[in-house]
């Protein structure tokens, strides 16, 4: 009697890689989906069952676009990167922002739980790093339609969390006053909401087209997380104006950066010196806890790219400050206080439960006598130098039962 292939989710352990060789391209979907069930699965799971590195923002839309269609039972989370380039004079599209924050807002909260949960993210992003746990848990705002909450409240905590007033709410970000009604569209959400209030009592929450301004449903509560990665208060301006003076020296009288945090105004690209704002950085890995870390093909190439890239960059902003030739001063923050250094990714992935997945056969796998066969290396360890790293090939393991889909 043949004995049952194990699943390789026993063996995504801390500090022990597991590689899956030969993914058909296209099949990531799949391979991800069985993967975080079975993880799910296991007695004690981890919040998130399976965390997705990516090479690129493409590449992570089109997995998760795949997720949509293989596994559309399965709830997706996307942690994507700033679209602009490191030490840029430009802020993140606040689309973006909106994403990251409202991901980063449901992980702090997150508890144990026995459904399979994925995040999609990349290279750029996890290598980023980010406001600490705690910080963002505490900058959420929860209203419901009944509570006693003066708008002018809300209209403060939407100023010093980046949302910015307009006439009309189109997009993510953006809020508009009249009246009693205070339009916003919030970070997460697809639609903008409407808040009608009567006195100081919210009376209302209804989310609207942003075109025809025709009501669509009513909302029971709204949880509202920022849109910036960092609140302008008071506290902030303070640490920001003594991390400035202590990494750069007394500001010139021609500083507009330092100027814009003076008065208490956003300035463009203010999130390149985000660790001034805050007491404490975190990391994605840190908000991902012990969640199994699975990268994509051609992704460890990547990061070290991306860590080149951030070097030269600031090594160029570091040259224009000492010779200036003109322009706006741009002093520029050491590397390791905004991204990871390699050493410290290297470490990170060194203790993570880590699953590689490949498109072709490794060298650690050269042994086997027929990898093309179905009977080829399911579950069998590697003969060569990485004797401990098992390899999988997905199509060799039982899957859990997915849904049925219906074409």
């Amino acid at each position: 009697m043949k004995a049952p292939t194990r699943s390789p989710a026993e063996l995504l352990i801390p500090g022990r890689a597991l590689t899956f060789a030969n993914v058909a391209e296209g099949a990531e979907g799949l391979v991800v989906s069985d993967l975080a069930r079975a993880v799910a699965a296991r007695p004690e799971p981890p919040a998130v069952s399976l965390a997705v590195v990516c090479r690129d923002g493409a590449r992570m839309q089109q997995l998760a676009r795949a997720l949509e269609f293989f596994a559309p039972d399965l709830p997706v989370m996307q942690f994507p990167a700033w679209d602009c380039q490191p030490y840029d004079r430009v802020s993140p599209h606040g689309g973006i922002l909106a994403q990251r924050l409202t991901t980063l807002a449901r992980l702090s909260r997150l508890q144990g739980s026995d459904k399979p949960l994925i995040v999609l993210t990349t290279i750029n992003a996890i290598g980023q790093r980010v406001p600490a746990r705690e910080t963002i848990a505490a900058q959420a705002l929860s209203v419901a339609p009944g509570h006693v909450v003066p708008m002018d409240s809300i209209v403060s905590w939407l100023e010093h969390n980046g949302y910015s007033r307009s006439s009309t709410v189109r997009e993510p970000g953006e809020y508009a006053v009249r009246g009693g009604i205070l339009d916003l569209f919030p970070a997460g959400l697809d639609q903008p909401v409407r808040f009608d209030f009567f006195g100081d009592t919210l009376e209302s929450i209804r989310s609207f087209d942003a075109e025809t301004q025709r009501t669509l449903l009513d909302m029971r509560s709204l949880d509202l997380v920022p849109i910036s990665e960092f609140q302008l208060v008071t506290e902030t301006i303070r640490r920001f104006r003594m991390g400035y003076v202590a990494a750069f020296g007394a500001p010139e009288r021609d500083d507009p950066l330092y100027e814009a945090v003076s008065e208490g105004r956003r300035h463009p690209g203010m999130e390149h010196w985000l660790p001034l704002f805050t007491e404490r950085m975190d990391t994605l890995f840190d908000y991902l806890d012990d969640a199994p870390l699975a990268i994509e093909p051609q992704g460890e190439d990547a990061a070290r790219e991306r860590f080149k890239q951030i070097v030269d960059y600031y090594e160029a902003r570091r040259e224009a400050m000492e010779h200036p030739g003109g322009g706006a001063i741009y002093k520029p923050l050491p590397p390791d206080r905004l991204y990871l250094t390699e050493e410290e990714w290297t470490r990170r992935l060194d203790q993570a439960a880590l699953a590689r997945l490949t498109t072709a056969w490794t060298a650690c796998c050269a042994t086997t006598s027929s990898p093309t066969s179905p009977a080829s290396i399911a579950g069998a360890r590697c003969r060569r130098r990485r004797a401990t790293r098992p390899c999988w090939r997905w199509s060799a393991w039982s899957p859990v039962s997915r849904p049925t889909m219906s074409l």
